[in-house]
């Protein structure tokens, strides 16, 4: 242990550290970055727009199976190995992505695509680590953490872009130089640790239940997080069979990994405290992060008309705070404890959801881009500490399974926070509805002095065709669902508010040390 606690790498690490960071910011953007372009490739490939989801679902399914076997893969291949493969073929399966002529073509290399950029992210943190001694960590992830945070905000942005002035193909040709250059750039810098080379194919055992266990509970998760809010939920036998499914494949792989004897995934990381706690923190941050991510361009876009690119720029600004934020929080985390660190975070994103819940139908840009970016400065405080916390305590020979577990509980938490959100502003929307309705009534007085007011300005300064009455009645129920819509928002805004201070008691749970400190482990 001492022999390879000593490994130093040839290649300078903040070198190594830029590269690996590279490819995880293609691959993330990569997942938000299509959702604009969907009713532009549904046109260009004879689809509806609802077949064309799958070009999504496809991608995050692929995606989560693999994120907590990428240990696995690791150490079957070697893991410089694993991330050239993982990159090379993410980069050709965009390049098909990008010549694609019918829908099925589309979701199998979406599939392929995901399937190799899902190794991406869990081999970049555990480069990272070996890379790094735990007092240089936090500088690393804060570079790790831009890629992952301001990946998802300039996704819909650039995506609207490229879609409005060039064509949707480019949305994934793109990739082709970045992917080109890194996979030439890994080549020559990275190395593997000794505790990482290569296993012999006879000491190799493949746990076969346990793949197949966490590819039925993750993908049929996934395939229900994201199809739930279309499908109805649980009114549809198709949501009911994959919750069932997932529900079977994630209890029996929990099972099966704690007590298999050579597990795919060692769960015994969750043993150390201080990973088990951080991954729960993260998992709350991500269902935040991305539920809140999908409401401000949700809310830009169908309430106040804004275009993809301006709806962009309302999140922009919070994305550039968070980049700021960063160095501000490393120099704090070798003075201050990062536990606290991390709970004055989840305190900001109270603050600011609690700020948040203020909207009004006539909401202006200004104010918009003011509540993103007080949403963004309380991320700032976050991943980083968490990021660098999880890992302090954890033995190196568990790097590569915790760095694994740790994507999956974000990626996971993020999917389930995107599809809480989305389906809370549906079931608001209808519960405000249910309450104001009443009130549209001839027997209410405001509501018929109303109409007659409105009914009056129609008649005498509008050319609008039909009864005055009846536009009248038009307009003032369109202003209610639009008021409902908006109450709706407030609502999920607080929730997401509920949750942040629903964490910060969890804080407590880490050990009382410093960035530069460790509790113990290595």
């Amino acid at each position: 242990m001492s022999g390879e606690r000593q490994w130093k790498p040839a290649s300078n690490p903040w070198a190594v550290a830029l590269v690996v960071t590279l490819a995880v910011f293609m691959e993330i953007l990569d997942t938000t970055i299509v959702n604009v372009a969907l009713p532009h490739v549904a046109g260009s490939l004879s689809s509806s727009y609802d077949e064309s989801t799958w070009v999504l679902t496809s991608y995050l399914v692929a995606n989560g199976i693999v994120l907590p076997l990428s240990a696995f893969f690791s150490r079957a291949l070697g893991r410089k190995n694993y991330f050239l493969i993982c990159i090379g073929m993410f980069t050709i399966c965009s390049f098909l992505c990008g010549i694609a002529t019918e829908l099925w073509q589309m979701i199998l290399f979406r599939i392929l695509q995901g399937f190799f950029g899902g190794g991406l992210q869990p081999v970049q943190q555990s480069v990272l680590l070996d890379y790094f001694k735990p007092e240089d960590r936090g500088k690393a992830f804060g570079l790790s953490s831009i890629a992952i945070i301001v990946a998802p905000v300039l996704g819909p942005m650039l995506g609207g872009w490229i879609t409005d002035h060039y064509s949707w193909r480019w949305v994934f040709l793109i990739n082709i130089p970045v992917g080109v250059l890194t996979v030439l750039a890994v080549m020559q810098l990275l190395e593997d640790p000794p505790w990482e080379k290569r296993l012999e194919p006879g000491k190799l055992s493949i746990d076969y239940i346990g793949i197949g266990l966490i590819a039925l509970g993750l993908g049929c998760l996934q395939v229900m997080l994201d199809r739930g809010e279309d499908d109805d939920w649980f009114q549809s036998s198709f949501i009911v069979l994959f919750a069932v499914l997932a529900l079977v494949g994630l209890v029996g792989a929990v099972y099966w990994l704690f007590y298999a004897r050579k597990p795919v995934v060692d769960l015994h990381c969750l043993k150390d405290r201080n990973f088990a706690v951080a991954s729960f923190l993260m998992a709350g941050m991500a269902m935040i992060l991305y539920g809140s991510s999908v409401l401000m361009p949700q809310l830009a876009q169908q309430q106040l008309g804004y275009t993809a690119t301006l709806s962009g720029l309302v999140m922009s600004p919070g994305a550039v705070l968070i980049v700021l934020s960063i160095p501000l929080v490393l120099k704090l985390m070798p003075k201050v404890q990062t536990r606290l660190i991390i709970a004055f975070g989840f305190l900001l994103l109270l603050l600011s959801f609690i700020y948040s819940s203020q909207l009004v139908p006539n909401v202006d840009f200004e104010t918009m881009v003011l509540m993103r970016s007080a949403q963004s400065i309380g991320l700032g405080f976050l991943f980083v500490p968490l990021t660098t916390i999880a890992f302090v305590t954890l033995s190196p020979k568990l790097n590569a399974d915790g760095a694994a577990l740790f994507s999956m509980f974000r990626n996971v938490a993020g999917s389930i926070g995107i599809s809480l959100s989305t389906a809370a502003i549906t079931e608001r929307s209808q519960a405000h509805s249910a309450h104001l309705s009443p009130h549209m009534t001839p027997l209410d007085e405001q509501f018929t002095q109303a109409v007659q007011s409105m009914a009056a300005a129609i008649r005498d300064f509008s050319h609008a065709v039909g009864d005055p009455v009846t536009l009248a009645t038009a307009q003032l129920y369109q202003e209610m669902i639009s008021q409902s819509r908006v109450l709706a928002y407030n609502d999920v805004f607080m929730l997401c508010g509920i949750m942040s201070l629903i964490m910060i008691p969890f804080c407590f749970l880490l050990s009382p040390i410093k960035s530069e400190g460790s509790a113990g482990g290595h």
